[in-house]
C-alpha cells in the first residue's frame, strides 16, 4: 500500500472518540498526518490521541461539541496554535435517532437534535475550515461523513434526510469554493459495526448476517474501510476531485441485481 498520502498535513477529525473517527485518526497518522482529534467525550478522544502516539504518530485531543459554532472555531484555532495551519477538515461527528423511533412518533426535540449535530455540526466545521483556508491562501480539503442513506431510501426518514442535506451541501459548497482551491467531498458508508451502528451489528450473529446480506458484496462495511475512502479524498491523489459523495456501501446504492435474486 502507498504510504505518506497526507504526509505533513494537519488534519482535524471530529467524532474521533470511536468508530470511523478513531479509525481515521490512526490511518491518517499512519500516512504522515498531524492529527487533531476532537470529540464531545474528552475521555474517549484522549484514548484515541494516545493510540495514535503509541503507533508512532503525532496527535492532540480537543474537547469539542460540533453543535456549537464557537466550540468548532476554538477547535480549528487549537489546531493552528499547535501545528501552525490546517490542511484537512474531516467532519465525521454524527448521531442517529433513538432505537425503534418511527417517523410518525418523531418529536420536534428528536428532529432538532438530529439536525443540530448532523447538519449544523457539518456546516460549522466547513465554515471554520474555510475561514482558516482563506487566511492561509493556498486551498484545503473538506471531507464529511454522510451516509448511503443520503443517496437512497435507507436507514429511516429523519436520519436519511439529515444525511441527504450533507450530500447536497457537499455538491453546492464544492462549486462555491472551487475557485479558491478548496475541495469538498463526502464519504457515504452503509451499515457498520460501531457504537453508532447499534448493538445488533456488534453483538448479534443473526443481525450481522442479515445486515451483510443487504450489501451486494455480502459483508458489513468496516470503520477502517470508510476511513480509507476519506483518506483518499483528503489526499493529493484526489487533487482534481470535488463535489463527490463517494459510496462505501458494498454496492448497495448501485441498485438490486436481477441475477442475484434468481
Amino acid at each position: 500500500m502507498v504510504k505518506g498520502l497526507v504526509d505533513g498535513k494537519v488534519v482535524v477529525i471530529t467524532g474521533a472518540g470511536s468508530g470511523v473517527g478513531r479509525a481515521a485518526c490512526l490511518l491518517f497518522a499512519e500516512h504522515g498526518a498531524k492529527i487533531v482529534a476532537a470529540d464531545i467525550s474528552s475521555e474517549a478522544v484522549e484514548v484515541t490521541a494516545a493510540e495514535v502516539e503509541k503507533a508512532g504518530g503525532e496527535a492532540i485531543a480537543v474537547l469539542c461539541d460540533v453543535v456549537s459554532a464557537e466550540s468548532v472555531e476554538s477547535l480549528v484555532k487549537a489546531a493552528v496554535a499547535k501545528f501552525g495551519r490546517l490542511d484537512v477538515m474531516y467532519n465525521n461527528a454524527g448521531i442517529t435517532t433513538r432505537p425503534g423511533l418511527s417517523f410518525m412518533e418523531s418529536s420536534d426535540e428528536d428532529m432538532d437534535k438530529l439536525a443540530a449535530v448532523n447538519i449544523k455540526g457539518v456546516i460549522h466545521g466547513c465554515q471554520s475550515a474555510i475561514r482558516q483556508f482563506d487566511a492561509q491562501g493556498d486551498g484545503g480539503a473538506i471531507v464529511s461523513t454522510a451516509s448511503v442513506a443520503g443517496l437512497i431510501g435507507f436507514g429511516g426518514v429523519l436520519y436519511g434526510s439529515s444525511k441527504g442535506a450533507i450530500t447536497t451541501l457537499t455538491r453546492t459548497l464544492a462549486l462555491e469554493f472551487a475557485s479558491k482551491g478548496i475541495r469538498v467531498n463526502a464519504v457515504c458508508p452503509a451499515a457498520m459495526p460501531t457504537n453508532f451502528g447499534g448493538a445488533a451489528l456488534k453483538n448479534s450473529e443473526l443481525g450481522q448476517k442479515h445486515t451483510a446480506a443487504l450489501h451486494p458484496l455480502g459483508r458489513i462495511i468496516t470503520p477502517e474501510e470508510c476511513a480509507a475512502a476519506a483518506l483518499f479524498l483528503a489526499s493529493d491523489l484526489a487533487s482534481n476531485i470535488t463535489g463527490v459523495n463517494l459510496p462505501v456501501d458494498g454496492g448497495m446504492s448501485a441498485g438490486k441485481s436481477l441475477s442475484a435474486s434468481r
